[in-house]
């Protein structure tokens, strides 16, 4: 484990106070508030070592960058707003996934990403 800096804490506390996965930017930008002279390059290592930590995770989605979110979250789906680019978690898996399975097949894993608007985009288009 690396040494816990005041940037390395700033960083965790950005995953720990928002609930959607995050690209590094986006980590970068908040962490900055609470240590203004944070670079992009220590957010990178932060989040390398925190995967290694395995306190992160990484959200793969097709077509967009790595997002990255806490190892802690369970079992969960994402919603992509087509609107704004961001992805949030959903509140949780809704099952039934069994009856979209062809007879004879055996599921292993499953994901869902659900795209439309979110509510901030959607107040904004009326």
């Amino acid at each position: 484990m690396a040494r816990n800096t005041a940037q390395r804490q700033a960083i965790r506390s950005v995953f720990e106070e928002t609930n959607r996965p995050l690209r590094p930017s986006e980590v970068l930008d908040e962490a900055q508030q609470m240590v203004p002279n944070l670079g992009l390059a220590t957010v990178y290592r932060a989040i390398s070592d925190l995967l290694d930590d395995e306190w992160l995770t990484t959200v793969e989605l097709p077509g967009r960058p790595t997002l990255y979110e806490r190892s802690t979250e369970g079992h969960h789906h994402y919603f992509h707003c087509r609107v704004c680019g961001l992805v949030y978690k959903t509140k949780e898996c809704p099952g039934g996934e069994d009856a979209l399975i062809p007879e004879g097949f055996r599921p292993e894993t499953h994901e869902v990403i659900i795209h439309g608007i979110c509510g901030s985009c959607a107040g904004d288009t009326g």
